[in-house]
């Protein structure tokens, strides 16, 4: 596989996940191509054309300087030029993946939210309150990251010569699906049982050892879980605070999300919402890792790093 197979593979498997359905996903790329083809030429020179294919604009190819068959991929959760220079002082390294946003796909993450007014649509919240919401809180994400060095790590990629990717919620949305999954299946009652089910992935087992395991936020071990949503998993990042009352309305009872700031989570408290934080870098190493997989069953050998927590589900 080359480099855009393996990205192409990434973006598939995010599809595949996506709580929207493939279906869904393509009547997003679909609105996205009228409007473009409705564009003056001029406008079209400016237009971000990777979109029209690809549906998450914070997942990106970034530098591909040999375009060959890789056989062995550094991958990491945050790849920046420390982990550019080890690659290129391991041997072979023929590609280098990371899971956070760099790049174009860092200066345009605030895109990617949209698909949360459809997650919460999917969870109840009428889709005209998720979609205001999450305008404002996106709009303020996008302001937020304008000022960044966006292509500090990009420029580094090309001057050395490295192979870059990155792959944000092509891989959250494998979390979000895996997490949905074994929830539904095991249908935990109280937080306690949810913590459990967390407890048990080896991912989170891992982080608990440093202290960052799976914990509640909002709510106590004996609390009802009532309806639990994965609303804060996937979709960029985290969405706006004054949506957990709009959660509540909607039924829902217990949130699991992988980070949440103070401000959130006392808002989602004041709306007699449980909260249960997965945990991040754990979060993140999971989805990955169900990417990965899918990369080495295809032969290629993967050297975990920058805090990727590489557990291997090969069958």
């Amino acid at each position: 596989m080359k480099t855009k197979e393996i990205f192409d593979l990434a973006i598939r498997l995010g599809v595949e996940a996506d709580f929207r359905g493939s279906e869904g996903v393509a009547k997003v790329l679909e609105r996205r191509r009228k409007k473009y083809e409705k564009m003056s030429a001029e406008d079209k020179l400016s237009f971000d054309v990777d979109v029209l294919d690809n549906p998450y604009s914070d997942s990106r190819i970034h530098n591909i300087s040999e375009d060959k068959e890789i056989k062995k991929v550094l991958a990491g959760i945050d790849m920046d030029t420390g982990e550019l220079l080890m690659a290129k002082q391991l041997e072979g390294i023929d590609l280098v993946i990371s899971h956070h946003p760099i790049g174009k796909a860092l200066s345009t993450l605030a895109d990617v939210m949209e698909m949360q007014v459809d997650i919460l649509s999917h969870y109840g919240v009428p889709v005209n309150i998720a979609e205001g919401l999450t305008y404002v809180r996106s709009s303020e994400v996008a302001r937020g990251v304008n000022a960044a060095n966006h292509n500090k790590t990009v420029d580094a990629a090309r001057i050395l010569g490295i192979n870059l990717i990155n792959c944000h919620t092509a891989t959250d949305n494998l979390v979000a699906k895996f997490l949905k999954d074994i929830i539904e299946e095991q249908a935990p009652d109280r937080l306690e049982d949810l913590l459990g089910i967390l407890k048990s992935i080896p991912e989170y087992q891992q982080s608990s050892l440093i202290g960052v395991g799976p914990k509640i936020f909002a709510g106590r071990p004996e609390s009802r879980c009532g309806k639990i949503a994965l609303t804060e998993i996937t979709g960029g990042t985290s969405g706006s605070p004054k949506l957990f009352e709009k959660m509540a309305d909607a039924g829902i009872g217990t949130l699991i999300g992988m980070h949440i700031s103070e401000e959130h989570r006392k808002e989602a408290e004041a709306a007699n919402l449980n909260v249960v934080i997965a945990g991040h870098i754990s979060s993140d190493s999971l989805g990955m890792n169900l990417f990965l997989d899918e990369l080495e069953k295809k032969g290629i050998e993967v050297i975990p790093c920058s805090g990727l927590i590489r557990i291997k589900r090969l069958q």
